[in-house]
């Protein structure tokens, strides 16, 4: 007991020293120290955790005067280079705020890997920061086991660990069965030489045998890493090629046989057509003949060739065509409607270089009809036969495809928008005829929109009544007021179409704007929205926040805060309004750059400055106008009232305005209740000071007061005391800033 009380007595000692000479503590560095848990001397030297051990200690100590009893010394660890731009902290100690020297525990985290980290410790009352330890390696093993390697990662380790890659060729390899493979420091080697590089992937270009471990600096004796071997050949490129054939354009009779020009009874070749394979990889199979009598023999032919000790390579493509590949094609394959009496002319095109034709119709040649166009004058089903009879091969014909002319029994005509079309979201369309179809007496259809739209007579209709001068297949809609149901008629020879209807509604783009006598609701005052859009004879509706409100007064009275808009329906399409943002009034938004209560030296001025309203007037006790700008200059004691206006709106504001005291802080107070410096009173300089902050200590250094504002009520009814004259110590502090310190004798 004696002992506890003889370190309390050191501990106030110190504490009174330190408030009396104004000295600060002193934070020193931390330093490696024993573990109490381990046997012998376990003072660490590099710090190499893992799941299996992650128990470490360091020692601390620091000089008085005491801390504040709220304290905490926290430890921190730097990054791998040292450097504390973003600590991690590591542990927070706050039961040693009277224990000058004392160990502190810490594990690493997960992700610590570097041979260059510190420690420091910081104070949280007052702040301060230790010097910085010396440097240690330190590494968290996270991963202990045998690394796996393969080409990209990706999980294959080749057959015998070996990779052939040809000159000039890159290979990664890259680990594939680490986790978080990237929070870690590998050492690859090529033949057991060291390479540059600490990443989980290297880029190879020379031969060799690859391998990689951890790299734990100074702790990797403690992991076995080692991965497997990935040896890696260098092979010369062969230069394949295929041989220039004797052909390269084959008539239907014609075969050319395509040989490689590396020629090894150990390779396996593979031949390609297009890019895709025709003959699967073959021993010795350097050479592939192409057959014209084989239909799309044409196309671009390749080799490739693989084997020991080369590289695989594809050579160059060859080209092989056809000596009779032309084109044919017919200006007309949707089917012809052929109406009684009408014609209809059909042509073939080619790009044979000498060509002659012959018509069919139902599949019997038309005799005489040898030209590259045929008029059809009967229903049935025609096409054309093309011969190239020049080049290097003879008679070679194709056929075009078959046109249908057919009377039809029944047509039908639609209509569609020309663009793309959503009600109430265009400002205009075009309307055009989309399709025209013809059926025969089978019901067979024919789209003959491309053969007979020209050849029709139209009229437009709106809501059933005919568009004077629409008579055209285009029907242009240009603004709301021609919103409605269309149709078209259209006439050809016996046959009277009408279409289906479309709907038009245009949006008539009619700009709709609101407007407020204010933006402030605040008691008493409340704002009106209204708009110039005439609002009679339309439907309109308001809204607040999104939703409609039951209001139906062409002026809305606004009493909540909200998003407002107006919504009117014009032409039956909605048209919204701007938004008005109406807010409740907030007095916060008004300020004054001193406090409320202000203490300056008998004799002096003050400036008091205002910020956030629109208007300002000041009054001072007399209820005089002093001001009406944002600012006023004080002389005299009083209380002076502020009123701010902000649109309708209007906030109070007081500042009370004392000379400064000039008696001394006390350092004696007679707590007798004879109503005599009962208290202890301190000038208004530090007194009722909202950041100004008093604290006080009892003879044990244990704080008994600690207050921001302080009202000249200390020691207060309830405050016990053990001694008849009793010793306190006190502090006045601004901030991080003490503005006084010393004692009070409480005599009673």
């Amino acid at each position: 007991m004696k002992t506890k009380i003889n370190q309390g007595l050191c501990v106030l000692a110190l504490l009174f020293i330190g408030l009396a000479t104004g000295s600060a503590q002193t934070l020193n560095k931390p330093t490696p120290a024993d573990n109490p848990n381990l046997s012998g001397n376990s003072e660490w030297q590099n710090a190499c955790a893992s799941s299996n051990f992650n128990e470490y200690f360091v020692n601390f100590t620091w000089n008085p005067p005491l801390v504040a009893s709220n304290n905490e010394f926290i430890l921190e660890l730097s990054d791998a280079s040292g450097n504390f731009s973003s600590p991690v902290e590591l542990a927070r100690i706050a039961d040693k705020n009277q224990v000058f020297d004392f160990d502190i525990e810490f594990q690493l985290p997960e992700d610590t890997q570097g041979e260059g980290y510190r420690l420091r410790v910081k104070s949280t009352n007052p702040e301060k920061v230790s010097e910085v330890s010396d440097s240690f390696a330190m590494y968290y093993i996270g991963y202990n086991s045998p690394i796996l390697i393969s080409k990209d990662g990706n999980g294959t380790i080749p057959p015998g660990g070996v990779i052939d890659l040809c000159d000039g060729e890159s290979l990664t390899l890259a680990t594939h069965n680490v986790s978080n493979a990237n929070q870690y420091n590998y050492s690859w080697y090529r033949s057991g030489t060291a390479l540059s590089g600490n990443s989980n992937s290297i880029n190879i270009t020379e031969p060799g045998i690859y391998y990689v471990e951890m790299n734990y600096g100074a702790c990797s004796g403690s992991a076995n890493t080692l991965s497997n071997s990935i040896e890696v050949n260098i092979n010369a490129a062969q230069g394949v090629a295929i041989n220039t054939p004797t052909k390269t354009v084959l008539c239907s009779e014609d075969t050319v046989t395509l040989t490689a020009n590396v020629q090894n009874q150990g390779y396996t070749y593979t031949w390609y057509k297009d890019n895709q394979i025709i003959q699967a990889g073959t021993l010795e199979g350097y050479s592939f003949t192409v057959d014209a009598a084989n239909a799309g023999f044409e196309g671009d032919y390749q080799v490739e060739i693989e084997g020991s000790g080369i590289c695989v390579e594809k050579s160059d493509a060859v080209t092989i065509s056809s000596a009779g590949s032309f084109t044919v094609a017919l200006d007309n394959t949707n089917g012809i409607a052929l109406l009684p009496g009408s014609t209809e002319t059909i042509t073939v095109t080619t790009d044979a270089a000498s060509a002659t034709y012959q018509w069919y119709k139902n599949g019997t040649a038309i005799a005489g009809e040898t030209n590259a166009s045929y008029t059809i004058t009967t229903i049935g089903d025609y096409y054309a036969t093309v011969t190239e009879t020049g080049g290097a091969c003879t008679s070679v014909t194709k056929t075009t495809e078959t046109v249908t002319a057919a009377y039809p029994a029944a047509m039908s005509i639609a209509i569609d928008y020309m663009t793309t079309y959503a009600p109430c979201e265009n400002t205009n369309i075009e309307l055009e005829v989309s399709s025209i179809t013809a059926t025969d007496a089978n019901g067979n259809t024919t789209d003959v929109t491309e053969s007979l739209k020209a050849d029709f007579t139209y009229q437009w209709k709106k809501d059933g009544a005919a568009i004077t001068g629409a008579t055209s297949s285009l029907l242009s809609i240009l603004n709301a007021e021609e919103n409605g149901t269309y149709t078209l008629e259209a006439n050809l020879e016996s046959f009277n179409l009408v279409s289906n209807e479309l709907s038009v509604v245009l949006n008539a783009n009619d700009p709709i704007t609101i407007t407020a006598d204010g933006t402030q609701i605040c008691d008493g005052v409340i704002v009106t929205l209204s708009t110039d859009y005439d609002l009679n004879n339309v439907d309109f509706e308001w809204y607040k926040d999104g939703g409609k409100i039951a209001a139906t007064t062409t002026s809305l009275t606004v009493t909540e805060a909200g998003n407002y808009q107006l919504k009117v329906l014009t032409n039956g399409c909605p048209t919204l309004s701007n938004e008005i943002v109406v807010n409740a009034f907030d007095e916060s938004i008004v300020q004054l750059d001193k406090e409320s209560s202000i203490v300056i030296p008998e004799g002096e001025t003050t400036t008091v400055n205002a910020t956030g309203a629109d208007s300002y007037v000041w009054f001072n006790e007399a209820n005089e106008n002093l001001s009406t700008s944002s600012s006023v200059t004080l002389t005299e004691e009083g209380t002076y009232l502020l009123i701010a206006t902000i649109g309708n709106c209007s906030v109070s504001k007081t500042v009370t305005l004392a000379f400064r005291d000039n008696f001394d802080i006390p350092n004696v107070v007679t707590a007798n209740g004879d109503g005599v410096n009962d208290l202890w009173i301190i000038p208004n300089t530090y007194s009722r000071k909202a950041n100004t902050r008093v604290i006080i200590y009892n003879e044990n250094g244990e704080e008994i007061v600690n207050q921001l504002d302080y009202q000249n009520n200390w020691p207060n009814s309830t405050t016990g005391f053990t001694k008849k004259n009793q010793l306190f110590y006190y502090k006045i502090v601004e901030a991080t800033k003490t503005l006084r310190q010393g004692t009070i004798t409480v005599i009673r």
